[in-house]
């Protein structure tokens, strides 16, 4: 006998209900201050609280994915479509960076040490074609989202695998994240499986259910 049935209904209804609270935010404007700061003068965005902890937020479901089972595929409008292994993609030039998180359920986390492959390396690689607008991203638990190819294309953008020096945990992403620090955090996927060039944008997940197209935090992008 096994409970797995039991189980995979009971994540069913987490995520269910988390999806729907999380829909009735964008329905009621939830968080918004209506106090924008376009110029970017200071660092925590309107509306953000500081904290100290990496709080886990998710679907309801954390992969668990085996190092030699981790695959990247990286491909759309580009010259040289291609799939990393992890080793492939440990093998690739590496960069640290020091970002802020900033989610869009409120929270701020200044001062986080990332390594990983920048973007621009991904860009130098697979040379993505000029009608190219657009990135899509697809991970493992299912999740999707979209940024314009300029937002992927900043300089402090790239595939995480470490956060403070060590492994970026599962529940974080790991074994490998994107990281797109400049924009609310729901647009740096975990468990990133597949990056998309495409001439046309496709909103992802929240997209769909309410939430902003671009997601700029100091211009309270939250919703649509």
């Amino acid at each position: 006998m096994t409970d797995e049935p039991e189980k995979s209904g009971l994540i069913g209804q987490i995520r269910d209900k988390l999806i729907r609270s999380k829909v009735e935010w964008a329905k009621e404007g939830r968080l918004l201050t209506g106090r924008p700061d376009a110029g970017r003068v200071n660092r925590l965005p309107p509306g953000q609280k500081e904290v100290k902890n990496w709080p886990v937020l998710d679907l309801g479901i954390q992969p668990h994915i085996r190092p030699q089972d981790w695959r990247v595929e990286i491909g759309g409008l580009v010259e040289k479509p291609l799939i990393w292994t992890l080793d492939e993609f440990m093998a690739q030039p590496q960069e640290e960076f020091v970002s802020d998180i900033h989610c869009v359920t409120q929270w701020s986390r200044y001062d986080n040490h990332w390594r990983g492959v920048p973007a621009r390396h991904i860009f130098e690689t697979v040379r993505p074609l000029p009608e190219a607008r657009h990135v899509l991203f697809a991970a493992r638990d299912g999740y999707t989202t979209n940024v314009r190819r300029d937002m992927f294309e900043d300089s402090n953008v790239l595939l995480a695998h470490s956060w403070e020096g060590k492994p970026i945990p599962r529940e974080h992403g790991g074994p490998v994240r994107v990281v797109i620090p400049d924009w609310y955090f729901w647009k740096s996927p975990k468990w990133v499986t597949r990056i998309e060039f495409s001439a046309q944008d496709k909103p992802g997940f929240w997209e769909v259910r309410g939430y902003h197209n671009e997601g700029d935090p100091w211009k309270e992008e939250r919703y649509s």
